[in-house]
């Protein structure tokens, strides 16, 4: 049996899977009843100064009949009293003194501010801290969240302000809001940070509505920007995590890192650890189905690794990291064409039209013939010859594995950019150099 148990910088949890700080893990009956469905860990909801929270909170991208592929959020930090929340993280501690409970803050921009909220937390006997440096809304206009997450020597200076005086493991949560997050990353290793968490929500206004004018969610006639979550995100995260995770200052430190964004199903969990997180955090598919799909992402996760032969988790984080690599370094001579089974084609034509009107025109109708007959309709056949196997008929066709993009061997020159403009850059500096060698080659350069 496949055995999924995590240490994340100190921090054990039976499974990797946690609630993000978020409205899931706002009290200690929220936190107590995921643990007792099967979580793993919680990220309290972020304490710190008093808030007043708005209404309305929430607007959702929902597309073709599925709810929330996309959550926008300008709700705030914690608006309950610091001294409940911590007696019911002490309370929440003590009744599952096995599963990992970290607790999220964010305070004003001052040394005492962070150490007062640091000690006062520790005194719970909670797991360790996630710094709030991602809070894109409403905290940030006040000089916290990703107004700190943002500049890299804040996000240096305020952790090791925590660091003085923190004796558990410290997160990191970085924003995506930024050219580069490998930089923020760089700043929480140079503040000596236990650990790293992302990505906190995406800056976004979610809509207007056309009838009245107003901004998607409508907070008494008026809106703004909030935090972007959800399945919407995903790509957005997977990309963000994989550059952080790459980043060798970030691999020398060697710094777990809990990944979010997206995640839904035990499929995104994998995702995601296989490109270096070692836990994940849920908030939105929370908000959507309940604490209950922890079952689904356990079982799923159990079952893929007995399939795969690992033993445990380690076996398979990072796993993929090696195979991200620059454009400069892809294969110029590897080629693909569309192969459509007519057998499973429903005639749609979507195929056709993408091809014919956004990308390669390389997909013709041609009529059909049975018994020597033929027929009225027409079936989409690919010329292989002209197909640059850009993919675009596959993901328009609306049928499994009715088009397929099969590696061909066109005995071309296995070469990439880099290696190219190393030996010819003659070529690469002058088009009409670099069309003659496509040429001669044979190769789709565009």
């Amino acid at each position: 049996m496949a055995n999924l148990e995590i240490d994340f910088c100190g921090i054990k949890s039976p499974n990797p899977f946690w609630l993000a700080s978020a409205p899931p893990a706002n009290s200690a009956y929220q936190v107590q009843k995921a643990f007792s469905e099967g979580w793993g860990g919680a990220v309290w909801k972020t304490i710190g100064a008093p808030v007043l929270n708005v209404s309305n909170r929430y607007g959702t991208i929902d597309y073709k009949g599925s709810k929330i592929i996309g959550l926008n959020n300008v709700e705030l930090i914690s608006d309950r009293p610091i001294e409940l929340n911590l007696r019911e993280i002490a309370e929440t501690k003590r009744n599952f003194p096995n599963n990992a409970v970290i607790v999220s803050v964010m305070v004003e921009s001052k040394k005492e501010a962070w150490q007062e909220v640091v000690k006062r937390v520790e005194e719970t006997g909670a797991d360790g801290f996630e710094l709030n440096f991602g809070c894109p809304h409403g905290m940030s206009e006040r000089g916290m969240g990703a107004a700190m997450g943002q500049v890299p020597d804040y996000t240096c200076m305020v952790t090791e302000w925590v660091m003085e005086v923190a004796t558990k493991p410290v997160i990191v949560k970085l924003t995506p809001n930024v050219t580069d997050i490998v930089q923020p990353a760089r700043a929480a290793v140079r503040g000596r940070a236990s650990a790293l968490s992302l990505i906190n929500t995406v800056n976004s206004i979610m809509g207007v509505d056309l009838d009245s004018f107003e901004i998607k969610p409508n907070v008494g006639g008026k809106g703004g920007h909030g935090g972007y979550a959800g399945q919407a995100v995903k790509p957005i995260a997977l990309h963000l995590l994989s550059a952080v995770a790459s980043d060798l200052e970030v691999q020398k430190a060697r710094l777990p890192i809990s990944g979010m964004g997206g995640v839904e199903t035990w499929r995104d969990a994998v995702e995601f650890m296989l490109l270096g997180a070692t836990s994940v955090q849920v908030c939105t598919a929370v908000m959507h189905w309940g604490f209950r799909i922890v079952d689904d992402m356990i079982e799923g996760m159990s079952n893929w690794m007995d399939d795969k032969g690992f033993l445990t988790v380690y076996d398979f984080i990072g796993k993929s990291l090696p195979r991200i690599s620059n454009f400069g370094d892809f294969d110029l001579g590897f080629q693909t064409t569309a192969r459509i089974n007519p057998d499973k084609c429903i005639h749609c034509n979507l195929c056709y039209i993408a091809c014919n009107d956004a990308a390669h025109q390389c997909i013709d109708m041609k009529s059909l013939q049975l018994n020597g007959e033929t027929m009225t309709a027409l079936q989409p056949v690919v010329r292989e010859e002209d197909c640059v196997g850009c993919a675009l008929c596959s993901r328009v066709c609306p049928v499994d594995d009715c088009i397929s993009m099969v590696e061909i061997d066109t005995g071309r020159p296995h070469i990439t950019w880099n290696e190219l403009s190393k030996s010819r850059p003659d070529v690469v500096s002058d088009w009409d150099k670099m069309e003659q060698y496509r040429k001669e080659a044979n190769i789709h350069i565009h």
